[in-house]
């Protein structure tokens, strides 16, 4: 009788575990479909990182866009997060980290192997390296092949909301 109370307890806590675990899912775009993420016309201004697990420069930022996400979020900025990890290391290196990092801003993977195409297409002027982020809103448009450090990230960020 103690040890089927035992086993009983032991799978009530896997499972209510198993329920509070949030679960991530990475969604895999092409560029077609990254597209309208980058060309929205609302009120908002979208911050896009653009960035892989990979690069050390890009997870040392990583931190300064999920607190601008957080800090401004009723300033009507979004962040939005693009992996250009490999796809097939999705569930093995991209997941764990997003998981280990808590991060919260929406992360997408840009799963297109015609560079040549949507490099240009994002920014003429990008060589293609990382990290890179887009700050635009339907006013404003910039483009940052560069890393950040929070306080410049911030004083970019105030020239879109403050012009």
């Amino acid at each position: 009788m103690i040890r089927k109370s035992i086993f009983l307890l032991a799978l009530l806590v896997i499972t209510f575990s198993c329920k509070n675990e949030k679960t991530i899912e990475v969604i895999s775009l092409d560029y077609n479909q990254l597209k309208p993420y980058l060309e929205k016309t609302d009120d908002k201004t979208y911050v896009v990182n653009f960035w892989a697990t990979w690069c050390a420069p890009c997870v040392k930022e990583l931190p300064y866009f999920e607190i601008i996400n957080k800090a401004y979020a009723n300033q009507n900025v979004e962040v939005l997060l693009v992996s250009l990890d490999f796809p097939k290391q999705v569930d093995k290196k991209l997941i764990p980290f997003i998981k280990k990092r808590n991060l919260q801003s929406e992360v997408v993977l840009l799963d297109d192997t015609n560079e040549n195409v949507w490099i240009p297409a994002i920014n003429e002027n990008w060589s293609g390296a990382l990290p890179a982020t887009l700050i635009y809103n339907k006013n404003n448009r910039k483009f940052y092949e560069q890393s950040f450090t929070y306080e410049a990230l911030e004083n970019e960020l105030k020239t879109f909301l403050n012009p």
